[in-house]
């Protein structure tokens, strides 16, 4: 146990809850040991090949886990939606499993079923738990299971991928809203059309929201009905498949927004009362439903439910080749608050008996799982209250995430943005913000995400042109208040990328200020498409000032990833003045310089940098991204000797540095 001291190594104030610590890890442990015992989770993690429905060499076996039924019939396109004693399930003995066995030609390939589940005092149809393929019916909306084995099924072309991690570019994407039209995506569509513009802008990653299917359009994809089915409404498994293969030979890697927080309420498409048991995948009493997402918690101490759960992240990385997750909802899995109303002040709220150890168990399982499966694979925990470990490995007593989301970034720059006048802006505050977190944990930086793009909050791009984006953003029409908003929009988002130690992420269209809320159909907008999509024809509008941000934001993406693993190198503080409002740090050859002022330009500023000549390689300023280009940056800077730091082997780096602008330098010659 001597190795789980190394987070508390890393960090002395965690010496007090040594106990819960090591706790927490032997929980884990015991468990997993449980569980596998001498085979491997990988092994435990299968249940998707078992359960479910699959075709054998003598027909089809259907298995489903329902302890509290009492008979389990199958009924669909092939017996007339009838209960017929030759599709009854038996119960498998000595097990709360059910099954049965047909012939071939008893079911085919595109026919709808699903279960008529008996329990004492009631019965109910059921979409099953282990189903892969769902789909809704246009007319009458009800979901139903479909036989899924079409005759040649899909053959990945790249076997073996490796994601780009130094550093990973990641682009937060929707499927349904991916294109312009009014209407709901497709697979096909996404690979076609958006696919090569995220290779153009330079991102290696997509992460991928709302796979798995969810009877809501509008939830976004976070009230998950059908764990293992992706989402039919925008095309087959195999369209799937080879839009992650078509970004694989791309040099793309794909991640899955997973859903393992919570599951919607909904009996008849999902979990919600399975076979009469309320609480068969789910918590008991007040713990079963979340106060307030409308949705129902898992029971993570259920082993039947671990297996469900793990055997989940093992079907999404083996059979769609699907690279990693980012985890949605950690912090409401971790405690039992679900983190809401809590303020995570001190050490002592990350270990004071209130946190679900089940879940941290569950969590610390997955992720050993998935890295055993795939040593390669990407995960991320999206979580709020900053618990210690969370991105830490297992061996050394964390959870083992690969990263964590850095969810202060946005918050603090939509804090200043609203509350402090441009004048206010302190550098040394905003660097402070952007490069806060734990030495022994990686981290994605971002400047906001799907959720600032939603209905009822506002986009970056929103908050600092507003109304003045629909009247204002032609070329040649900018007004004060527009021009603001195109230098500091690419300001906040070169700060925010150039200080990662693990990754980058931004949502589709923020790149290039998409002006549009996100407002899936509903009653309230007359079930309209007309905010549920993304207008790509604006950044492509050369006449429009949107693909001057477009622009940049490719620019800046290719010049960090230029530098191969800069997201290790340190980031060192050159210089700063709250009152002049100016910031300058430096990564290995690269000098990074901003000027928040917004009135002051100024001349021969001088920066202390190792010696050698510079070229301006990125500057926000320039006349191609929208800004007043006020500065040449063709001419080459040459550092001037000092005698008082030639022992540091520093000297003066003096630069015109123009008001609300940034400019990146790279050293050329020693």
């Amino acid at each position: 146990m001597d190795k789980v001291l190394n987070i508390i190594k890393n960090d002395p104030w965690l010496e007090p809850y040594k106990e819960a610590i090591t706790g927490r890890h032997q929980h884990a442990l015991d468990k997993e040991k449980e569980l596998v015992g001498k085979k491997t989770l990988s092994d435990f993690a299968s249940g998707y090949m078992y359960f479910g429905l699959h075709r054998t060499d003598k027909g089809w076996t259907f298995r489903e886990w329902a302890p509290n039924a009492t008979a389990i019939y199958l009924i669909g396109d092939f017996n007339d939606w009838k209960e017929q004693p030759k599709f009854k399930l038996k119960r498998v003995r000595k097990s709360n499993n059910w099954e049965i066995n047909l012939p071939a030609d008893m079911i085919k390939h595109g026919d709808f079923y699903k279960l008529k589940v008996y329990w004492e005092g009631g019965c109910g149809e059921r979409i099953p738990a282990w189903a892969n393929r769902v789909v809704q019916d246009e007319q009458t909306k009800i979901f139903t299971a479909q036989v899924w084995e079409p005759e040649k099924p899909y053959k990945f072309k790249k076997k073996v991928f490796v994601p780009n991690v130094s550093p990973l570019m990641i682009y937060e994407c929707h499927i349904g809203m991916a294109q312009d039209a009014e209407k709901v995506g497709s697979y096909n569509e996404f690979r076609e059309n958006i696919l090569p513009r995220i290779a153009k802008d330079g991102y290696n990653c997509i992460q991928i929201m709302a796979i798995q299917e969810h009877p809501y359009y509008g939830s976004f994809g976070y009230h998950v009905s059908s764990f293992f089915a992706p989402s039919s409404r925008f095309g087959t498994p195999e369209e799937l498949k080879l839009l992650i293969d078509t970004a694989h030979q791309m040099g793309i890697a794909v991640i899955m927004d997973i859903v393992h927080s919570h599951a919607v309420k909904n009996e008849l498409e999902g979990l919600g009362n399975f076979a009469g048991d309320p609480c068969q995948y789910f918590y008991q009493g007040d713990r079963r439903e979340h106060p307030a997402w409308d949705s129902l918690c898992f029971d993570y101490g259920k082993n039947e439910v671990i297996h469900f759960l793990l055997s989940n992240c093992k079907y999404w990385l083996e059979e769609f080749h699907f690279d990693g997750f980012r985890f949605d909802g950690v912090t409401s899995m971790l405690y039992y608050s679900h983190g809401l109303g809590e303020a995570f002040c001190n050490y002592g709220d990350y270990f004071n008996g209130s946190q679900d150890d089940n879940a941290i168990c569950y969590l610390t399982l997955a992720n050993k799982l998935i890295h055993q499966v795939n040593p390669r694979a990407i995960t991320i925990a999206e979580e709020v209250s900053g618990m210690p470990g969370l991105a830490a490995p297992f061996a050394d007593g964390g959870y083992g995430f690969d990263y964590r989301m850095a969810m202060n970034i946005p918050d603090y720059w939509i804090k200043i943005i609203k509350e402090r006048r441009d004048e206010d802006w302190k550098p040394s505050s905003l660097f402070w913000e952007v490069t806060n977190r734990r030495s022994d944990e990686k981290t994605i930086s971002y400047c906001e995400s799907h959720d600032q793009a939603l209905v009822g909050d506002k986009t970056i791009i929103f908050r600092l042109v507003d109304a003045d984006m629909y009247w204002h953003f032609k070329k040649g029409d900018e007004n004060g208040v527009v021009q603001r908003g195109i230098a500091l929009h690419k300001m906040i988002r070169l700060l925010t990328a150039s200080t990662i130690n693990g990754g980058y992420l931004n949502f589709m269209g923020n790149e290039f200020g998409h002006p549009e809320w996100i407002d899936f159909p509903r009653e309230g907008n007359g079930w309209s498409y007309k905010y549920a999509r993304r207008q790509w024809n604006l950044v492509d509008n050369k006449e429009l000032c949107y693909h001057y941000l477009g622009d940049f934001d490719e620019a800046m993406v290719h010049l960090l990833e230029s530098v191969r693993n800069i997201q290790k190198t340190d980031v060192v503080e050159i210089w700063h003045n709250d009152d002049d409002q100016i910031l300058a740090f430096r990564r290995k050859d690269l000098i990074f310089v901003f000027n928040f002022n917004p009135t002051r330009s100024f001349t021969d500023y001088g920066f202390l940098v190792p010696r050698g000549e510079y070229r301006v390689v990125l500057n926000t300023d320039d006349k191609r991204f929208g800004g007043f280009g006020f500065a040449d940056d063709t001419v080459p800077h040459f550092t001037c000797a000092d005698p008082l730091y030639a022992k540091e082997r520093k000297e003066w780096l003096k630069l015109y540095v123009p008001a609300r602008s940034a400019v990146v330098l790279k050293r050329v010659k020693v």
